[in-house]
């Protein structure tokens, strides 16, 4: 009998929460770490799904990949892939967007329709989402991991996540140090557990 493949699901990549088709929030997120650990699991015979935001890297060989654009748009691939059963681990590389506009136009807005003021509404959030659909059955059961990108208490922001999303670990990052974070090829990480 052949022994089933660990199944992996990996975020990675910003989220874009448009405010009509010209103008987006987003971040700094180029979802390098989060394709890198897609492309090391494929490697180890795992199969993988790389849930992406918008990037400009090519899909490593062997991973299943999911583009995406929102936030949203990220929970609602995550939960179908989750639903399909077998997964055992979610890495939570993106850096999802926290809020999104309130009011997406169809068109693009013209300066004078704009005003001083863009009024936001909060984002759901992935991995407390799961963790909360996981723990009341809704989806199967999955090992959830996150990134935290941080810039002031790294390590003490990186434990309230953990244990406020129900996380294994957290794998936190100092943003503003150089050589780390968003768009840099080396990182410096710091692993905190429950």
């Amino acid at each position: 009998m052949k022994k089933r493949a660990f199944k992996l699901i990996v975020t990675a990549g910003p989220t874009r929460e448009h405010l009509d088709p010209a103008r987006f929030i987003s971040n700094p997120s180029t979802g390098k770490m989060g394709f890198a650990i897609a492309e090391a699991a494929a490697l180890k015979g795992w199969e993988v799904y790389l849930v992406a935001g918008p990037v400009s890297l090519s899909t490593p060989k062997g991973v299943k990949r999911i583009d995406v654009v929102s936030a949203r748009d990220m929970l609602a691939a995550v939960r179908e892939t989750l639903s399909s059963g077998g997964s055992q681990a979610l890495i939570s590389a993106a850096a999802i967007a926290d809020w999104r506009p309130k009011k997406c136009s169809r068109q693009k807005l013209k300066k004078h329709q704009m005003g001083n003021v863009i009024e936001l509404v909060r984002n759901p959030d992935v991995l407390r989402t799961v963790n909360s659909q996981v723990r009341r059955k809704i989806l199967p059961p999955a090992k959830l991991i996150g990134f935290a990108a941080e810039t002031q208490n790294i390590i003490s922001e990186a434990q309230r996540k953990c244990r406020a999303k129900g996380l294994e670990f957290v794998v936190a990052n100092d943003i503003s140090e150089e050589g780390s974070g968003f768009s840099s090829d080396t990182n410096r990480v710091s692993i905190v557990y429950k």
